[in-house]
């Protein structure tokens, strides 16, 4: 398709609540290879259309339209995002936008060892690496692949070529890896890399979700601070999802409490499926269909009212929804699976997590 030409800029967009249109998330394919039992459990799903995949002109051609109405962070996702051929061309276009100040990427690293040379030379900003257990057994059972060398390889390769500030996210989940959490905080610090614990979510609907299962966040900082002594919240002005706290050497980790500390009020992040749906918030159900205007020939001023329209029309607060049901005990799974098999794109590995 031909290349959409640039018109004026515009401000920064705001949704009812006044949050600022400000990340975005795009999700290069909904495959992955592995089967994790918190994203996608089951060994076979129902795949988006491969016709209907962006290609990566279509990608850089919305991710530019996006940055005229504020979008500064953009992070590639999955699926598992390095099963797209290629994705080293798609980060070289996205690096040729000026209004992009921070590329990065999120992966499982079991093919990072592999492409983190041609990432780098891209221009890719920052690393994210899934990193749920340093247990070899404990990675199979959970993943259901044996490819845990291949991930600590991948991270060894990321760090040699030259990455900085390197993120490990860790899904903390009450009797699987809560015996780890220092182990995990000490496996960063010889890469100078960053720990997120994050709670575990009741996003889609195949998994095994329960709330005794979430290690909240409270639990985390007594668990580690049994162990370090006292550690201190850092203050930050900053929308990232992550509260980030001090151990008493200095070393920073985060925690994403989106389960039992919702962040909503801040959260200033978008997702765009692999076959161009915009979903407004991670929970939400519905989203906002950008590839047919697309491929439809609407103009860049066209798609660009309908981002504006879909944001300043935005009220989700999906994760203090969720929480609102503990009060009636009727929260479980979000999506029952025979819904997920008519709509792959309401599991979390369509939309990029």
């Amino acid at each position: 398709m031909s290349t959409l030409p640039l018109s004026r800029e515009m401000p920064t967009v705001t949704d009812t609540f006044g949050r600022p249109l400000r990340s975005l998330r795009i999700s290069v394919t909904d495959r992955c290879n592995l089967r994790c039992k918190y994203c996608m459990p089951e060994e076979e799903y129902t795949w988006l259309p491969r016709e209907t995949i962006l290609s990566f002109e279509e990608i850089d051609a919305l991710a530019g339209i996006f940055t005229e109405l504020g979008v500064d962070k953009v992070r590639l996702t999955g699926g598992e995002p390095l099963l797209r051929k290629d994705l080293s061309g798609l980060m070289r276009m996205l690096r040729r936008n000026p209004r992009i100040k921070d590329l990065a990427l999120t992966t499982n690293g079991v093919l990072l060892a592999e492409q983190a040379q041609a990432f780098h030379d891209a221009g890719l900003h920052r690393v994210t690496v899934s990193l749920d257990t340093l247990k070899p057994e404990r990675f199979k059972a959970l993943t259901r692949r044996d490819s845990f060398q291949q991930v600590l390889e991948g991270i060894e390769m990321a760090v040699r070529v030259g990455f900085k500030g390197l993120k490990f996210d860790t899904v903390a989940i009450l009797g699987y890896n809560d015996d780890e959490l220092v182990d995990l905080i000490e496996y960063g610090k010889r890469f100078g890399g960053e720990v997120r614990f994050i709670e575990y979510m009741d996003v889609g609907g195949a998994t095994d979700w329960s709330m005794d299962k979430v290690l909240s966040r409270a639990a985390i900082l007594r668990l580690l601070s049994q162990h370090y002594g006292p550690i201190e919240p850092v203050l930050e002005k900053s929308s990232a999802p992550a509260q980030r706290f001090a151990l008493p050497d200095g070393t920073t980790f985060g925690i994403i409490a989106s389960t039992t500390t919702p962040f909503c009020a801040t959260c200033d992040r978008s997702r765009l499926t692999a076959d161009g749906m915009w979903f407004l918030c991670l929970y939400a159900t519905e989203g906002i269909d950008l590839r047919q205007p697309l491929r439809a020939g609407a103009s860049r001023d066209e798609i660009k009212a309908l981002l504006l329209a879909g944001w300043q029309a935005r009220r989700d607060r999906g994760a203090e929804q969720r929480k609102e049901l503990e009060r009636v005990g009727i929260r479980a799974r979000l999506v029952e699976i025979e819904r997920l098999r008519q709509d792959p794109r309401l599991e979390m590995h369509t939309r990029g997590g």
